[in-house]
């Protein structure tokens, strides 16, 4: 092999140069010349979690507005070594006939919390608290963030919702921590709800901040987000993910601002140039001053290596503040 040495001021354009190596990318889904016409679909992952029965709540009343199904998904990971293996465990929980009843065990319970999920959305439904959707579960056993990502290529949704804890949140539980990994590869829409996100009906949003790096990928992903808004009307608040010093971000930014309006007419749009400084510190201030009820944003398929050593914006921000976040991948 060869190893290259770089200064670390470069490693941000050295990894712009791997990931347009074709051979480091993974392979795009095919797109499905019959999806436009599916019925519309809601994939939920769940782990039982408050702040996911809170995604689960406002992934119903969407779907109740769109005319779509829900499935909920489980992901769940039973460690089982077989004793055959030399490195096994002489543990009797997980070896042999034991072994066997532990994961049998793990089903079971899995099974009562997903019972007693229906049970909840059910009692919901009936009263009036949350809309009537036609839906289903599905279990799956596995790494949660791979089971996601594989189911939803099988489901095709229309959009995933997924719960997080949000800022200054210690403890990393099953979805919340999971999130992250799945919008760095998913190529479905995805909703990202923290857990104490004031509103559970997205008619509640009203100003939703759209995020653009000034490329053309910002524009295909903006119309899909006009699409998923459509039943929604909001006002529209452009911003740049820059901080740097630079007077061609109002140039742009204003340009694109009207580019945008005259390509969707009727549409509520205006733009802020973020503050100097640190780009998550600098958007935590935007949403507090303009009072974002969302925000929304583009990315695309990333080689291993690049999301490795560069997290894309999308997924800090889920961990950095308390604000909706819908990724719209492209």
């Amino acid at each position: 092999g060869v190893r290259v040495r770089i200064n670390e001021s470069d490693l941000p354009h050295a990894l712009r140069i791997i990931e347009d190596t074709q051979w480091l990318k993974e392979q795009a889904d095919e797109p499905n010349p019959e999806e436009e016409n599916a019925p519309k679909k809601v994939l939920i992952p769940i782990d039982f979690s408050d702040y996911s029965i809170k995604a689960c709540e406002t992934g119903f009343r969407h779907a109740a507005r769109i005319d779509a199904e829900v499935m909920l998904l489980h992901a769940y990971f039973s460690a089982y070594i077989p004793s055959a293996l030399p490195f096994a465990t002489r543990d009797p929980i997980v070896t042999g006939a034991a072994g066997n009843e532990s994961i049998h065990a793990v089903y079971k319970r899995v099974q009562t919390d997903i019972e007693n999920m229906c049970t909840l959305i059910n009692r919901k439904m009936e009263s009036g608290e949350w809309p009537r959707v036609k839906y289903n579960y599905i279990l799956k056993e596995g790494v949660p963030e791979e089971e996601i990502l594989e189911y939803a290529k099988e489901y095709r949704p229309t959009l995933i919702v997924m719960g997080t804890r949000g800022k200054n949140q210690k403890n990393i539980d099953l979805i919340g921590s999971v999130t992250g990994e799945v919008i760095e590869q998913t190529q479905t829409p995805l909703l990202a709800i923290p857990e104490h996100v004031p509103y559970s009906d997205l008619s509640e949003c009203r100003r939703v901040a759209f995020a653009t790096s000034f490329n053309k990928r910002d524009i295909e992903a903006f119309s899909r987000f006009v699409a998923f808004f459509k039943e929604y009307p909001v006002q529209i608040e452009l911003f740049n993910i820059s901080t740097s010093r630079n007077e061609w971000n109002e140039i742009r930014l204003a340009g694109m601002d009207e580019y945008l309006t005259k390509q969707h007419p009727g549409l509520d749009i205006e733009h802020t140039v973020l503050h100097d400084g640190d780009l998550l510190d600098a958007i935590q201030a935007f949403v507090e001053e303009k009072r974002i009820d969302m925000i929304a944003c583009s990315t695309y398929r990333r080689s291993m290596i690049t999301r490795i050593f560069n997290p894309s914006i999308a997924r800090k921000m889920i961990f950095h503040g308390n604000t909706p976040l819908l990724v719209i991948p492209i």
